[in-house]
């Protein structure tokens, strides 16, 4: 079974527009000079909200970012759902899949570095931030489960694993331990390993 979603406090609809303004924001600014450029004043600035009102939201610049990496998910997620995998087995489906998010994030170089960072030092007793990161890969735990027909199972030993290579390739792929264009044929190497055609 997928690992459950924490329980998120429930923000009316104010709130959550205004959330929304924050991490757009923080987006921007990660994207235009990467994990330095994100200054709780000027995201405050940017959003248009008072800084006291951004950390009620987010109590940490790491925190933020990773509540960026989980909109970012969330969005790639629509995008797939808009256009459907064109592969004739859960391999090929599966190696598209996580290709796209490999290459979403080599077109926005800055960004990725910034979100990598973010996760890389965030500190174990930030427990909003921590779920934050959960939501990521539960995220990418169900973008491999979309890939699957009716009647086809990976397991989720298998789904997994995929998730923790996804996550793996993007930071060798950030940290320079790669090309950059090595994370998808890294990514593509691992399903092929662990996916066969003829799932349980």
């Amino acid at each position: 079974m997928p690992p459950d979603r924490q329980t998120k406090p429930t923000l009316t609809e104010r709130q959550a527009a205004r959330r929304d303004w924050i991490v757009q924001a923080a987006t921007e600014l990660a994207s235009e000079g990467g994990y330095d450029a994100v200054q709780m004043r000027e995201v405050s600035a940017r959003a248009n909200v008072a800084l006291g009102t951004l950390y009620r939201y987010f109590s940490s610049k790491d925190q933020l970012l990773v509540a960026v990496m989980g909109h970012w998910a969330k969005e790639l997620q629509s995008q797939i759902a808009a256009r459907p995998l064109r592969g004739e087995t859960a391999a090929d489906r599966v190696t598209e899949v996580l290709r796209r998010a490999a290459r979403a994030l080599q077109e926005a170089p800055e960004l990725t570095a910034s979100l990598v960072t973010a996760m890389s030092s965030m500190s174990s007793d930030d427990p909003p931030a921590l779920a934050a990161t959960r939501e990521v890969y539960i995220t990418v735990t169900e973008l491999i489960r979309g890939a699957l027909r009716p009647g086809e199972d990976l397991g989720d030993d298998v789904i997994r694993v995929l998730a923790m290579v996804w996550f793996a390739a993007l930071f060798a792929r950030v940290r320079g331990w790669e090309d950059p264009r090595q994370m998808g044929d890294d990514l593509e190497n691992a399903v092929r390993l662990l996916v066969h055609n003829g799932t349980r």
